[in-house]
């Protein structure tokens, strides 16, 4: 009989455990007005909706319970009622969601977006800097992110939060594509453009001439056209991200090149140095893409210079590349630029018969 009994405790203590690992949904809240994130673990389960929040509202409208009817992207649903139970089954059951009065008359809606498991990433790919790539020209508080869609998830923007500290109130214009952070120590406007893979933000009160001591969080919720909802996050000085735009070269003599630094990168220069390498090519490399990074240099010098910079190239060379970078702070490199030199034939005199 003990046996038995301890046998019992036994199965109603894994039951209950069961029951309670098992929970699906594990979470919903709210993203914005009207859509609704639901989290979940994979099992079966359900989630309620309601179509009128407040009881009072039924009277105000005089509409009966028994009269409300659901839509499902567009498709009338079977369930009746002002209380909708959601369907949830692995990373199924998100939609767009409306309730009608009797008349068809629209009564809310709802949009629920399902998110799993934050293990789980089916919206990106993932790259050697991460899921976001985020880079800044400058020290001006502006910074690009991009990223790259999945092959078979193409999605678009739910949500952007930028922010230096957690109590930033992020809000979206009508188009979705522009947002505001705000908190009462920093204002970011993001926007993301055309392609939907890229953002630009802009820190507001930035000071370009004063030590960050807090770090920019950027987080981006990305859905797919199935409502999956993923969250992908990266945190970052802009020391640490910024990279100089491409500087701009040109040939002085036949040995003499010089550049000039960025008209984007931040000033006075004295305060913010760049160091430059220069990569001296003796041969061209016609079939490559960027002879810059497929070409061998035969030489690669660096230069550290707060002006318009000079320098002699060997009389073989027949291209050159310089780049930049932040002279102070170990940052990206820009991209190269690339000058194929020209150089003076010398002329042939020919004896002329008499």
């Amino acid at each position: 009989m003990k046996a038995k009994m301890t046998v019992f405790v036994c199965c109603l203590f894994v039951c209950a455990f069961l029951q309670v690992s098992h929970q699906n949904p594990t979470d919903h809240w709210t993203l914005l007005p009207h859509i609704m994130v639901v989290e979940v673990d994979g099992t079966e389960g359900q989630q309620p909706l309601s179509c009128l929040e407040l009881p009072d509202e039924h009277m105000a409208r005089d509409i009966k319970n028994e009269d409300i009817f659901w839509r499902k992207n567009g498709r009338e649903e079977e369930q009746r009622g002002n209380t909708y139970l959601l369907q949830l089954e692995e990373s199924l059951g998100g939609g767009n969601y409306t309730c009608h009065s009797k008349d068809g008359s629209l009564l809310n809606h709802t949009m629920v977006l399902i998110q799993e498991d934050e293990t789980i990433r089916r919206i990106l790919t993932k790259s050697d800097q991460g899921y976001l790539k985020c880079s800044a020209p400058n020290y001006n508080g502006e910074f690009h992110c991009s990223w790259t869609w999945h092959s078979n998830r193409v999605g678009k923007v739910a949500f952007i939060k930028a922010q230096r500290v957690s109590d930033s109130q992020c809000s979206v214009d009508e188009s979705g594509q522009r947002w505001t952070c705000s908190s009462g120590q920093s204002n970011f406007n993001c926007s993301v453009d055309d392609s939907g893979h890229r953002m630009v933000c802009l820190e507001e009160q930035h000071c370009p001439y004063a030590e960050e001591s807090q770090q920019i969080h950027i987080s981006i919720y990305l859905r797919t056209e199935h409502f999956l909802l993923e969250n992908y996050s990266k945190r970052f000085y802009l020391s640490e991200i910024v990279k100089p735009d491409k500087v701009s070269i040109c040939q002085v003599s036949t040995t003499m090149i010089k550049w000039s630094y960025p008209s984007s990168w931040s000033s006075p220069y004295s305060y913010f140095p760049l160091t430059f390498e220069i990569a001296q090519l003796r041969g061209r490399c016609k079939k490559c893409d960027n002879p810059c990074t497929d070409s061998k240099a035969i030489k690669t010098s660096r230069v550290s210079s707060t002006n318009i910079c000079q320098f002699e190239v060997k009389h073989k060379i027949k291209a050159v590349c310089v780049r930049a970078k932040d002279a102070l702070c170990n940052s990206q490199w820009s991209e190269w630029s690339y000058l194929k030199l020209r150089r003076h034939k010398k002329k042939k005199h020919q004896q002329g018969k008499n």
